[in-house]
């Protein structure tokens, strides 16, 4: 099958914080649950950027590299037997109101529009910081973090697999119907992490119920290495092979 969407995502830095089931489960699509690691349910604050990004094949002329920031919670799907591990977007920033467009019509996401911007700075032979900034009504918000510029390994069964292995996006569409695509990538590095920092205007983009969770101090942060990925083409969800 031929993918709708590459590109390569690069530097995702990601700021995980515990999570309250009760609200995530009104942003629960159908048929799918709540995903957890050591009995904790997780929300990551996520920038990072697209480059090379081609939709069927082709570069759009201005829309091939951008930032997207997004906040995400994490799910299973059950199907033949086998669990499925994915994500559900709460909103994802983009620069681009083109992208906005076409991401909210094609694939049902929750995509808005905001003055981006990214900088990724390699102040001396091990060090590599970068920061994403994106701005809610005339307010700069952010993600920093400070890193080695050394990668490691993902090790198998830790927080830092939970995070970043989960290849399929579920939306709602409505009561009975989830929309399901697939992301296909190699696994990651990751660059550890020493500081951290970030600003968000929760109410302004989220909503009140996100507040609690998201001015608490993350459990963790992580800066992975990304990759090329593809994007296929996604399908709806109505009833279910157990």
């Amino acid at each position: 099958m031929r993918p709708f969407l590459t590109a390569a995502w690069r530097n995702l830095l990601m700021l995980n914080f515990e999570a309250d089931p009760t609200v995530l489960k009104t942003y629960l699509p159908a048929h799918t649950e709540l995903d957890t690691w050591n009995n904790t349910h997780y929300a990551s604050l996520v920038g990072f950027l697209f480059q090379d990004t081609r939709v069927k094949g082709l570069g759009l002329p201005g829309h091939r590299t951008f930032e997207e920031v997004n906040l995400r919670f994490y799910v299973r799907f059950k199907e033949d037997g086998n669990w499925k591990r994915g994500v559900v977007f709460v909103k994802e920033l983009v620069p681009k109101p083109l992208i906005t467009f076409v991401a909210n019509t094609i694939y049902k996401e929750k995509y808005a529009t905001h003055p981006m911007e990214h900088h990724w700075e390699y102040p001396d032979a091990d060090t590599l910081k970068v920061a994403y900034r994106w701005k809610v009504n005339n307010e700069w918000n952010h993600l920093t973090a400070t890193a080695l510029q050394a990668t490691q390994p993902i090790i198998t069964g830790s927080e830092e697999e939970f995070i970043t292995e989960h290849y399929w996006g579920y939306t709602r569409v409505d009561d009975v119907t989830t929309g399901e695509y697939q992301v296909t990538h190699p696994q990651w590095h990751t660059h550890p992490v020493s500081h951290f920092g970030y600003q968000c205007s929760t109410r302004l983009l989220y909503g009140a119920a996100f507040e609690n969770m998201l001015q608490q101090p993350p459990r963790s942060a992580l800066l992975a290495t990304g990759s090329e990925i593809a994007v296929m083409p996604g399908r709806k969800i109505r009833t279910v092979t157990f």
